[in-house]
């Protein structure tokens, strides 16, 4: 537990991750011996069971991580990227960048018209959007180098919460209820509405499809989602509705450590 400790660690996990500041009133939250902490309770508890069992913080932000990608969807996912920024028991600085990539594809001109015009929404709202993602080698990477666990112990809490399900919160309930882009695409109605149903407040929302990517991740490393079937399903998708990532797009995708800057206050 000393070890634990003596390792502290900041997550900044995921590029549209907001961490929510607590209410004013509140004060400062202390613990003797380790403390996990996301904007999800389930994502939360899953940090604190690594750190139970023995883990470093680096294991316990790399289960968060994944944690968040069933708990957390508006935000926590294995589609996009990030940053991990730490600090090793030993006090070394580390900065990981695992930011989604432009596909291969990409071109200057390619959200304009043939009269050099923005089209609307293609930049945000359509598979041309999409850029090529860097969660899962990041946070692979970060355990690899800086972990202690295995990736089987690390991401059995996220693979239960998608299999097994978990309560919908009231702010995760009312983020369903009001997703336009989530009600745009059938099979993110499916995952989240299945056979039409709005989930409420305190509903059991199961994930079947993410543990199983989840699993084979867990299995294979990052070959259970840059190649095999999870490439294949993301290609696929990709070549129906106009996207352009490819599975040379994937199998080519590395994060990188960083050197941090670092600097002194005053």
């Amino acid at each position: 537990m000393a070890r634990i400790m003596r390792l502290s660690i900041i997550l900044s996990v995921f590029a549209a991750i907001v961490l929510h500041g607590a209410p004013a009133e509140a004060g400062p939250v202390y613990a003797k011996h380790g403390m996990a902490v996301s904007p999800e309770t389930n994502a939360s508890q899953a940090g604190i069971e690594i750190l139970q069992a023995g883990g470093n913080a680096f294991d316990a932000a790399v289960a968060v991580g994944f944690a968040l990608a069933v708990t957390y969807p508006s935000a926590g996912n294995v589609g996009g990227g990030g940053f991990l920024v730490g600090l090793t028991a030993d006090g070394k600085p580390v900065a990981w960048d695992f930011r989604e990539v432009a596909p291969a594809a990409a071109s200057r001109d390619m959200y304009l018209d043939d009269e050099g015009e923005i089209v609307p929404r293609i930049s945000t709202r359509t598979h041309r959007a999409v850029g090529v993602p860097g969660t899962v080698d990041g946070l692979l990477g970060v355990l690899e180098k800086y972990g202690t666990m295995s990736r089987k112990r690390v991401l059995a809490p996220a693979i239960r919460l998608a299999e097994k399900g978990f309560a919908i919160s009231y702010r995760l309930s009312r983020s369903l209820a009001r997703s336009r882009s989530l009600q745009a695409w059938d099979a993110s109605m499916a995952a989240f509405h299945p056979g039409g149903t709005i989930l409420e407040f305190g509903d059991t929302l199961k994930q079947r499809d993410l543990a199983a990517t989840l699993k084979a991740i867990s299995r294979k490393g990052r070959a259970g989602f840059y190649e095999g079937k999870v490439a294949d399903l993301i290609v696929a998708e990709m070549e129906r509705h106009d996207g352009l990532i490819t599975h040379e797009d994937l199998r080519g995708y590395h994060s990188k450590e960083r050197e941090p800057l670092l600097f002194s206050k005053g």
